[in-house]
């Protein structure tokens, strides 16, 4: 099993934002939704939620920090120490440390249950959309569908049956926590922990709402007209602040990332906001120059090739790119011409060109040779 810190890519020393901040980042780059079929992103998906399932909880971490993974997750065996002089009898030290010394290693244990009372922001919701190189290009908007938890309009999100109300806990008042005293073998020690009979939320739901079955949110799915804006890559994304998943205790809601995928187009490929196509010429065209089409975004347009030009040559139209995301001006458009040779020629086509030739003097190989090397080779 690989060390939980190293799997969110963070030190040990790392504070709740830190880990929070790198759970988000690698949840996102590992969804399901953003790697469909890929086996290979779906388990570290899978091992990023368990990193964090224990390094986001300071009981779990302060167990996982010092007796390792199965401590945290509760494995048998830890929470006994008979080697010590004839055990603690069951006494977790954890609990011992954070009553001596006002939070032991997780950095406080009581502000857990504190902060799940607290307004808590939603999560993100990642989704993924397809546009053509055109749409890309210049901008469209798109309707987005996906699924987002928002609060329960049956029961307002509280979670508790039309007509009731959920109480304040019996157990901790309303705290959330409750303070323990513990007898062990160095005295008598008090410790705080989350409440196990409302998990550290204060109130116990004793008529659960139907629809929401007590968790005071349910799950809608959303359509959004998105708009895309003019200029977008391939791999980039757009955010929505506040579409994501509704928050807890009066907390804003997440957002929504969309990642934006560009087919690819049949005549050009694009390099940042320039693109870049080739365009076939015949020989005549280029020996004696003239007019020709060449594609652009908009259509085609017509343009005057020089004399002589060689095939491989490369011309720029200005402005005929992409535009700028978010900004005035546009990117070129680069063509290269490609000089075909004819195939199949008919006899008067043939003869044509041996006229041509003669015309041009014909030369011996041994000319040629003379010519390029500049002596002779033969």
């Amino acid at each position: 099993m690989r060390d939980y810190y190293e799997v969110l890519g963070v030190s040990k020393s790392a504070s709740e934002d830190e880990i929070k901040k790198a759970y988000r980042s690698l949840a996102k780059k590992y969804h399901p939704d953003m790697n469909p079929d890929d086996k290979e992103a779906e388990e570290k998906f899978k091992e990023v939620n368990q990193a964090y399932a224990v390094l986001s909880d300071p009981e779990k971490k302060a167990r996982y920090d010092q007796f390792g993974p199965e401590a945290a997750e509760g494995g048998a065996g830890y929470g006994d120490f008979g080697g010590f002089g004839g055990g603690f009898g069951g006494i977790d030290l954890n609990d011992i440390f954070e009553g001596m010394f006002g939070g032991g290693f997780g950095g406080g244990f009581g502000g857990g249950s504190a902060r799940r009372n607290g307004p808590q922001k939603g999560d993100d919701v990642a989704q993924r959309v397809t546009i053509t190189f055109e749409e890309a290009a210049f901008g469209c908007k798109k309707d987005v569908r996906y699924t987002k938890s928002e609060r329960c309009g049956e029961c307002e999100g509280t979670g508790s049956a039309p007509g009731s109300k959920p109480k304040t806990c019996s157990k901790c008042g309303g705290r959330g926590q409750i303070n323990v005293q513990q007898r062990t073998p160095l005295g008598v020690f008090q410790t705080t922990k989350t409440c196990d009979a409302c998990g550290g939320k204060g109130q116990t739901i004793e008529n659960p709402c139907k629809k929401c079955r007590g968790a005071g949110m349910t799950n809608v799915s959303k359509t959004l007209e998105v708009s895309i804006p003019a200029g977008i890559d391939d791999g980039q994304r757009i955010s929505l602040r506040g579409m994501g998943h509704a928050g807890k205790n009066g907390g804003p809601a997440g957002d929504l990332y969309i990642a934006v995928h560009v087919k690819k187009h049949p005549v050009f490929t694009r390099e940042d906001f320039d693109i870049y196509c080739e365009i076939p010429i015949t020989f005549p065209e280029a020996a004696l120059g003239g007019e020709i089409k060449v594609p652009t975004l908009e259509g085609d347009i017509t343009y005057e090739l020089p004399e002589g030009t060689q095939t491989g040559t490369t011309f720029t139209l200005r402005g005929k790119g992409i535009p700028y995301i978010n900004g005035r001006g546009r990117g070129d458009l680069i063509f290269r011409v490609i000089v075909e040779v004819p195939r199949n020629m008919n006899e008067a086509q043939k003869d044509a060109l041996r006229k041509f030739a003669e015309a041009s003097g014909k030369t011996s190989k041994k000319d040629k040779f003379k010519n390029f090397f500049g002596k002779d080779k033969s």
